[in-house]
C-alpha cells in the first residue's frame, strides 16, 4: 500500500495532508500520485495552483519527451482535478480558484485532445448532464463534465434549471445510456426524485442509468430516490460512470 512519502512532489504531499480528510479519498489520492512519475506530479501541482501557462509548457514538454497523451491526462491533469474537486466540495476553495484550475486543465487538454482524436480512442459512452429545475449552480457539474470528457465520454450538457421533460427529451434524442443530475440546494434536491419519477411514468426508467451528486446530496438520499449511483466529487462521478457502463454492457450480453 502506497504511503504519502512515496509522492515526490512537496506541494502534492501538503495538499493531501492538509485538505483530504476522508480516509478513503486520502488513500485513493496517495495511491494515484505515488504511481505517477515526477513530471506528472509537476503538471498536477501547476494545475492545482491554477498556473495555466505552466501546465501548457509542462504538457508540451512531456509529450516531446515521449510520454503518452493518456498518461498525461490521467496522471497529470485528471488526478489534479480530483484534489480541486474535493477542495471545492468542502468549501476550501471557491469559484474563482476553480475557474483558474479549469483554465489550466484546458491548457493541457488543448494538446491532449487532438492526439486522442487522431488515435481513434473509442468512446466510453454518452452521458446527459444537467443541474435540476430551480437550481442555477453549475461549477460542480462542469467539473464532472470536464473529467468525463477527458476520460473519453461524450457529454450532452443541458446546463442549469433543467426540467424533467428536458432530461427525458435529451436521453431519448441522443439514446444516452447515462444521465447525471446535480443539485447544490437542499430545496432543489427533491427535483432529482421527481425527474426519476418522470422517467418511470414515461416508461423509460429501464433505458437509462441515473447518477446524482452535489454538495447536499448523500448516498442515502440517492438510494431513497432510486438513483443508480451517487458521486461525492468529480473523480467519483467518472468512476461511477465507468462502472455503470460496464454493468450495462454485462446486462445487455
Amino acid at each position: 500500500m502506497a504511503q504519502i512519502d512515496d509522492i515526490d512532489n512537496e506541494l502534492i504531499r501538503s495538499e493531501i495532508e492538509e485538505f483530504i480528510e476522508r480516509p478513503d479519498e486520502r488513500a485513493r489520492m496517495i495511491e494515484t500520485f505515488a504511481r505517477a512519475r515526477p513530471s506528472m506530479q509537476e503538471i498536477s501541482a501547476a494545475l492545482i495552483e491554477g498556473e495555466d501557462d505552466d501546465v501548457d509548457e509542462l504538457t508540451r514538454k512531456a509529450l516531446d519527451g515521449g510520454i503518452t497523451a493518456l498518461e498525461i491526462m490521467d496522471d497529470g491533469l485528471i488526478a489534479a482535478m480530483g484534489i480541486v474537486g474535493i477542495k471545492f466540495r468542502d468549501n476550501i476553495i471557491f469559484v474563482p480558484e476553480v475557474l483558474a484550475c479549469a483554465r489550466a486543465m484546458k491548457a493541457g487538454m488543448a494538446h491532449i485532445e487532438p492526439i486522442l482524436s487522431e488515435s481513434g480512442v473509442p468512446s466510453q459512452g454518452m452521458v446527459v448532464m444537467g443541474t435540476v429545475k430551480g437550481d442555477l449552480h453549475d461549477i460542480g457539474k462542469n467539473l464532472c463534465i470536464m473529467l468525463l470528457r477527458g476520460a473519453g465520454f461524450e457529454v450532452i450538457d443541458l446546463g442549469v434549471d433543467t426540467s424533467s421533460d428536458e432530461f427525458i427529451d435529451a436521453v431519448e434524442e441522443h439514446q444516452a445510456p447515462l444521465l447525471g443530475m446535480s443539485a447544490l440546494l437542499t430545496t432543489t434536491m427533491p427535483n432529482m426524485g421527481k425527474t426519476i419519477e418522470a422517467f418511470i411514468d414515461a416508461d423509460l426508467r429501464d433505458d437509462v442509468q441515473i447518477m446524482v451528486g452535489g454538495a447536499p446530496v448523500t448516498q442515502e438520499f440517492a438510494d431513497d430516490m432510486g438513483a443508480d449511483g451517487y458521486g461525492a466529487d468529480a473523480v467519483a462521478c467518472v468512476e461511477l460512470a465507468k462502472r455503470l457502463m460496464v454493468e450495462r454492457e454485462r446486462s445487455d450480453d
